[in-house]
């Protein structure tokens, strides 16, 4: 049976307008554009944001929600890793005031491929396109640990030609590993960069495989000074990471 102009029309209408760009800050003039009245058009945005299928933004308006967006990679059978991982990475570095990273494994290399940073940023020469021994920070080695044991000697092995590849004996990094393998997230605690923390969380595809790890890094004084965000952080960095793997289709 046809919609006609009902709930779910004026909702279609609504996402096709702020898909294109349309913005929502002035309730009347979206009504306009849309074809509805204003009580109409708060109801909807109310409801497509509780939903997920909005965004709302700190500036105003909204934008259209990654559960929309993963809905849509999936009817498409493919996903942006790279573009769903920006979105989330920043919202994760806003709210825990750390620079936030997205990372996956080339081999035994952690390659970053996003970076967000807040308002003030943290003194790091981590950048994308940054390429390091993956079992030197936290984002690799939450992914190595996801690996086969038996392949972790072989990356290990494989890293000993990049100069920062030898601060770790295998026995140290394999401990490291089998920490991380028994935990949702990795703390790496001043061994890469001296005074900088980190948390990594992998992040899974649809067929429950590890393709790339969420993390976030800062100061080591703040945890010192704030010894309850050390909780806050790996909650939200967990999260972030799991909702990341829902938009990639992961159980």
């Amino acid at each position: 049976m046809a919609d006609g102009d009902g709930s779910v029309s004026r909702a279609f209408r609504l996402l096709a307008f702020v898909a294109g760009g349309g913005s929502t800050g002035n309730l009347s003039a979206l009504a306009r554009e849309v074809g509805i009245n204003r009580i109409t058009a708060a109801r909807l945005l109310a409801t497509l944001e509780a939903e997920g299928v909005l965004e709302a933004l700190p500036q105003g308006g909204h934008r259209i929600g990654v559960r929309f967006l993963g809905l849509a990679a999936d009817a498409l059978g493919q996903d942006d890793l790279i573009g769903h991982g920006r979105r989330l990475v920043a919202l994760l570095s806003k709210q825990v005031r750390w620079s936030g990273y997205m990372v996956e494994l080339d081999g035994p290399f952690a390659v970053y491929l996003v970076k967000e940073v807040p308002q003030t940023p943290l003194v790091s020469n981590i950048r994308p396109g940054s390429r390091l021994p993956a079992y030197l920070i936290a984002p690799g080695r939450v992914l190595m640990a996801r690996l086969p044991r038996e392949s972790w000697r072989g990356l290990y092995d494989a890293a000993q030609g990049d100069p920062r590849g030898g601060r770790f004996s295998f026995e140290e990094v394999e401990a490291l590993l089998l920490d991380a393998a028994e935990r949702e997230c990795c703390w790496s605690f001043g061994k890469f960069e001296q005074g900088i923390d980190a948390c990594a969380a992998p992040v899974f595809d649809a067929a429950g495989e590890a393709v790339a790890a969420i993390s976030v890094a800062g100061p080591s004084y703040l945890l010192i000074d704030e010894p309850l965000q050390k909780l806050a952080i790996e909650d939200a960095v967990v999260a972030t990471a799991k909702r990341l793997s829902g938009v990639l289709g992961a159980g």
